[in-house]
């Protein structure tokens, strides 16, 4: 299909086509520079059986958007209606700046609408907001919560499109129960997007790079105003990624009732201390416990930074046991491939199952008798155990493994 005739600037773009892309297609919208009727090219191959559709919906989407009077052509590479939308009003908008407008998909009945969520976050997968063929199966594989990612993951130049595509993902696809996180980007920048997304379906937004209470608070006090307005309860998560973070660690997790999880992103965090990487972590050490520590005293999940190395995983194994037995609840994930490994490894085995139940029941049997300590096979059993033992059993719970 030749691009476009017209030779006026009036031109914009949006989406990717090519071989290798799958779920997608490229948009491309112009201004008429004839008195002649707008155009509606399409290339698919599945034009026989939907092309008349995808043009329909074309058509609507630009009327919808004010904009019917522009041509559009689409190279449609298997996208889903909406991703096709999501790539027609980036076009228009960025054809158009001035433009206001937006087009929604219709809500997906299979969509848990602000469903309230497992405690469990094992597992966080995040997603590139810019690539709509991973949402599409992304539910499958397990995860506690699925983070859409509108910062590290999105080059500057796709913010815009990342927003919109994120947006129609929340109302269109099925996550099969995880927990929906939206990571805007830094604040203030992140309100904004917050402000779009949140009537859609988000449950938790992450916020990066949070060096300082007051940050919290402005997220906070916005989604107070957004709660009025759509009726919404949404959480918020900071990652912890700087010196200065690590030093506010205890005002951060305190800031808000909202905060649900207080997260340490290690990657941004050794760069700003001047440091390298090591597979042993003593680098991060002393910040990692000052975020645990900072997250168990404001009584918020403290999870920890993602490992990077998808490929590695006997590496991906230590890092998720070393951070589990720190304290720490979770992990982020970079590849489908680490769920279902850190899964099994934050959920407890049979034994410790057992043992927690035996624990309990013998304080318990304790306590009616007058005592406020016993033994098990000749350990000392008191309140404090019995409180690990009260927590492995509700993780359990939350996992689907019940004690016996």
């Amino acid at each position: 299909m030749p691009e476009p005739t017209t030779k006026s600037p009036y031109l914009a773009t949006a989406g990717n086509h090519g071989p290798d892309i799958r779920s997608d297609c490229r948009v491309t919208v112009w201004e008429n520079e004839t008195s002649g009727p707008p155009q509606v090219r399409l290339e698919s191959k599945v034009a026989a059986l939907y092309g008349k559709s995808i043009r329909a919906q074309a058509t609507a989407a630009l009327a919808a958007l004010d904009a019917a009077e522009l041509s559009i052509q689409i190279e449609d590479s298997g996208a889903l209606p909406f991703t096709l939308l999501a790539r027609i009003e980036t076009a228009v908008h960025r054809l158009r700046p001035q433009t206001v407008t937006t087009v929604l998909p219709p809500r997906n009945p299979a969509v848990q609408w602000m469903a309230s969520p497992t405690h469990l976050r094992r597992t966080r997968l995040y997603l590139p907001g810019v690539t709509p063929k991973l949402f599409i199966n992304a539910g499958l594989y397990g995860a506690d919560a699925i983070v859409l990612d509108l910062e590290d993951a999105v080059p500057p130049g796709e913010k815009d499109a990342a927003r919109i595509l994120v947006r129609n993902a929340l109302r269109s696809v099925d996550f099969y129960g995880a927990e929906i996180m939206v990571r805007v980007n830094q604040l203030p920048a992140g309100l904004a997007e917050m402000t779009q997304l949140a009537p859609h379906g988000v449950h938790t937004f992450v916020l990066p790079k949070v060096e300082h209470g007051l940050e919290i608070v402005q997220a906070a006090t916005l989604l107070d105003q957004l709660q009025q307005e759509y009726g919404v309860d949404i959480r918020l998560a900071p990652i912890i990624e700087s010196a200065a973070g690590v030093l506010n660690a205890a005002e951060i997790a305190r800031a808000s009732r909202r905060v649900a999880a207080l997260a340490i992103g290690l990657e941004d965090y050794i760069t700003d201390i001047g440091a390298r990487r090591t597979a042993e972590g003593r680098e991060s050490e002393w910040a990692c416990s000052q975020v645990l520590n900072a997250a168990r005293a404001a009584g918020v999940q403290p999870l920890a930074s993602v490992f990077a190395d998808v490929a590695d995983e006997a590496g991906l194994q230590v890092w998720a046991l070393e951070m589990r037995r720190r304290g720490f609840e979770g992990i982020g994930c970079l590849h489908p491939s680490q769920v279902a490994v850190v899964n099994h490894l934050y959920t407890p085995a049979s034994d410790e199952i057992s043992e927690a139940a035996a624990i309990i029941t013998a304080y318990e049997q304790a306590v009616a008798q007058g005592s406020g300590a016993t033994a098990l096979s000749g350990h000392m059993i008191d309140a404090p155990i019995v409180k690990r033992a009260q927590r492995i059993l509700a993780l359990a719970r939350a996992a689907g493994r019940p004690a016996p």
